[in-house]
């Protein structure tokens, strides 16, 4: 594709990376209401190799695009970007659902119920499908496969420690917790 699908993309990346940095606040503002009404954090070893992780997803995509400058179907960028904003509304709604329950840690606060609501009525993390599912198509916007690829490999593997972390904690405290970014 041309430079102004470049452009575009590059755009879109940064409209992530902004949406990233609006979670993050929403997240701190949360954490710290969490941990003022008792709530524990667990899991602190893999918090960093998530951000790393996430940010090298944004950095990524746009270093292969640029630097590859692949043709790109625009049935694949129009599919792909579709799946970017489907996943980003499912991460709002997931955020909208818990409340102040919700940030990108793991924290449970002793005596909150469980939540059940919006798309958990169906899905125990629903968070980490629309994760799942940005962290391939976002690249694939632009035909970034090698992006796509290695991130959803390592994710896969960052998943597994964190679903395990997040489990153990909501496992804990019988069922009266709330749960991180779940």
């Amino acid at each position: 594709m041309s430079m102004t699908s470049l452009a575009f993309f590059t755009v879109v990346v940064g409209l992530v990376a902004l949406e990233r940095l609006a979670e993050l606040v929403v997240s701190t503002r949360n954490a710290r209401w969490s941990l003022a009404q008792g709530g524990r954090e667990t899991g602190q070893g893999h918090y960093v190799v998530m951000v790393v992780l996430h940010t090298g997803l944004l950095a990524g995509a746009l270093v292969e695009a640029w630097w590859r400058r692949p043709a790109v179907p625009l049935a694949l960028a129009a599919s792909m970007l579709a799946l970017v904003l489907a996943s980003q509304a499912l991460r709002w709604w997931c955020i909208a659902t818990l409340g102040r329950q919700w940030n990108t840690r793991v924290i449970v606060v002793p005596g909150l119920p469980l939540v059940h609501a919006g798309p958990y009525r169906w899905l125990r993390h629903p968070n980490y499908v629309a994760v799942v599912v940005e962290g391939f198509a976002l690249p694939l916007v632009h035909a970034a496969w090698w992006t796509a690829a290695v991130f959803t490999v390592a994710n896969a593997v960052l998943l597994t420690v964190r679903i395990r972390v997040e489990e153990r904690a909501l496992d804990g405290l019988d069922g009266e917790v709330t749960c991180a970014t779940s």
